[in-house]
């Protein structure tokens, strides 16, 4: 009987885990075969019996946009996360250290609780001025509203969590505050600056509303480049679900050479008492 229960249990999980896997995977699948099918059948989700093509994978690589699109991306996504670091970081550790600024601490969230359609007007007309509209840095500027206040949030538990001890002890052997910080605190918060980092990345990797709105044909980012398959003749499907993989791709490699950073990022792990 209790053999019985143990092989039951077992036979339970490893449904459980195959269900979940199912469930996750099952989208991906699903988009790499309307990648792979041939052109005629258009978007219909219905067929599953076809001969694989790799024609929609080739017009979007070599004759499109796209892997310009792709490096305009990236180029957003980077110089966004480490300008956002590079403010979120000492921002957060003075949130944490100082506790006279509680109010300020709570109103860097203004930016996220209002509505992105309210924001892109005085971006846009700022922007127009200055004469950026159809630029990397726009972009990059209309990102830093909504990634440096997530960012900074997201990195103050990990300070909170850091004992003020560490850094009176090194100012004490001769460090500056700024030096505590550098060399000390800094590393010690390591795991959860990877991980603010790849949900900043993330963030500025997906977004379409203000990249759509701040870009033209030179500065055009791979959201909106999917976006552009949705055309008034119907929806390019298998060409939107190459773009669609290829958007995948660098958060899935970025995820996995940090995961272990990632991992204790998101627990809050960030310090071992």
């Amino acid at each position: 009987m209790f053999e019985f229960s143990k092989i039951s249990q077992r036979a339970a999980a490893w449904f459980a885990i195959v269900l979940a896997l199912f469930v996750v995977l099952f989208p991906f699948v699903w988009v790499f075969l309307e990648s792979i099918k041939p052109p005629a059948l258009g978007a219909r989700p219905d067929v599953w019996i076809f001969t694989p093509t790799w024609a929609n994978w080739g017009d979007v690589l070599f004759r499109s946009n796209v892997p310009m699109n792709i490096l305009n991306s990236f180029v957003v996504a980077a110089a966004t996360v480490a300008i956002s670091l590079l403010v979120g970081c000492p921002a957060a550790y003075a949130f944490s250290r100082f506790r006279g600024y509680q109010g300020a601490r709570y109103s860097i969230l203004a930016a996220e609780m209002m509505p992105p359609a309210i924001l892109i007007l005085p971006f846009f007309i700022v922007l127009y001025r200055l004469q950026m509209i159809d630029s990397l840095i726009g972009v990059i500027a209309a990102h830093l509203s909504f990634v440096v206040p997530v960012v900074t949030w997201f990195l103050i538990g990990f300070f909170d969590e850091v004992p003020r001890d560490l850094e009176n002890q090194a100012m004490i052997d001769g460090y500056t505050r700024f030096q505590a910080f550098y060399k000390v605190i800094l590393p010690v918060v390591r795991p959860g600056i990877a991980a603010a980092a790849v949900f900043g990345f993330v963030l500025s990797w997906n977004d379409l509303f203000y990249a759509l709105l701040l870009t033209g044909n030179e500065s055009r980012t791979l959201p909106v480049a999917i976006a552009g398959y949705w055309t008034f003749r119907g929806v390019d499907m298998g060409k939107m679900a190459v773009a669609i993989l290829i958007a995948i791709i660098p958060v899935l490699i970025l995820s996995f050479f940090i995961q272990k950073h990632l991992v204790k990022g998101i627990g809050g792990g960030a310090v071992k008492y």
